[in-house]
């Protein structure tokens, strides 16, 4: 009696263990001091990460930031935007000037595990295509034997371009440039044959820098895998869940019909469970990451739920007219599957 006595103890306390809220780590508590999220981006991909000539900053990836301030601080205004180029992306988040590198960035297995930071949900699944003038008369990857192709430095894609060529005999010479900017000149002035890059980035600059459009076509072939999302330091396992269920919050959202619209509406009359989970009504998960019970409902009604930002953002009714395809929920023939909030 007296050892189940024990160990009904142990269970209880480890029980109270695991609803127990969090601790705030260092930093949630610099951004809450400071007011505002510091959040590495894009220095300009149409769709993702682009200011306008006003220096109002929008896209997918800046949509996570501002989804991530409104849980956090309550306002999705309350963001600093840090223009990054890829050299340059995980040195600014290793030295703490940024608190989030949301700027199109691929998980792989070496940065997961040498660089320091953590890979947190998956917010755009793409993959490495060419770009080739409607002149060329070419019509697929494998016809770039001998070609330049431009690609940007300290890159996934530049590694990719490498191993495509190699494993198809296809001799590629590869033209290359620190700056995104630099490597779509090149292409566009007729320096290189092709352009290659995420097929999303391709879309955007195509949409963006082109004199017309309608004169470059995306070849059909994807050779690689490129899961696209935001990343944090190591060693703030807090902050990482923040960023992670934000974006897992707002995929769930849409999977249950919740949008920037009826929000509020929803939070006074639902009676679904998981919905009211969602919106803090019924239980209060903000407490597990240090938040208030409401900071998932805020971050919806700032920027809608992940529908909604790609929608937006890179839709087939947005200027890049991309397909839902891969990112679509997984109830729709995506891949797109959040974890439960609850």
């Amino acid at each position: 009696m007296k050892k189940l006595k024990t160990l009904a103890a142990v269970v209880a306390a480890l029980g109270a263990v695991v609803a127990a809220p969090a601790h705030a780590g260092k930093t949630l508590d610099a951004v809450k001091a400071r007011g505002q999220v510091v959040c590495g981006v894009n220095t300009g991909l149409a769709g993702f990460g682009a200011a306008d000539s006003n220096g109002k900053w929008t896209g997918l990836d800046v949509d996570v930031c501002r989804a991530v301030a409104a849980a956090v601080l309550g306002d999705g205004e309350k963001v600093k935007y840090v223009p990054l180029n890829a050299q340059a992306r995980f040195t600014a988040l290793q030295s703490g000037e940024i608190d989030v590198l949301s700027r199109n960035t691929t998980f792989t297995l070496t940065r997961d595990a040498s660089l320091g930071l953590s890979q947190t949900a998956v917010t755009y699944y793409d993959g490495q295509g060419f770009m080739v003038p409607v002149k060329s008369k070419l019509k697929s990857a494998k016809q770039l034997k001998g070609q330049t192709v431009c690609v940007q430095s300290g890159t996934t894609t530049e590694k990719n371009l490498t191993d495509y060529s190699k494993a198809n005999g296809l001799n590629i010479k590869p033209i290359v440039f620190e700056k995104l900017e630099a490597a779509e000149g090149a292409y566009f002035s007729g320096r290189c044959v092709a352009y290659t890059t995420d097929a999303s980035g391709l879309a955007s600059t195509r949409n963006k820098v082109a004199k017309n459009p309608a004169d470059h076509i995306i070849l059909p072939e994807l050779i690689s895998k490129e899961p696209l999302g935001p990343m944090v330091r190591r060693g703030d396992d807090e902050w990482t869940a923040i960023v992670k269920w934000t974006v897992y919050g707002l995929l769930e959202a849409e999977e249950n019909g919740v949008t920037q619209a009826n929000v509020d509406d929803l939070k006074a009359n639902t009676k679904d469970p998981v919905v009211g989970r969602l919106l803090g009504t019924t239980e209060d998960t903000g407490k597990l990451l240090g938040l208030d019970k409401e900071w998932l409902a805020r971050a919806i009604k700032t920027t809608g739920n992940y529908g909604e930002i790609f929608e937006r953002n890179v839709g087939p009714k947005s200027p890049l007219q991309l397909p839902r395809g891969l990112n679509n929920l997984w109830s729709k023939g995506g891949v797109q599957y959040a974890p439960p909030v609850r």
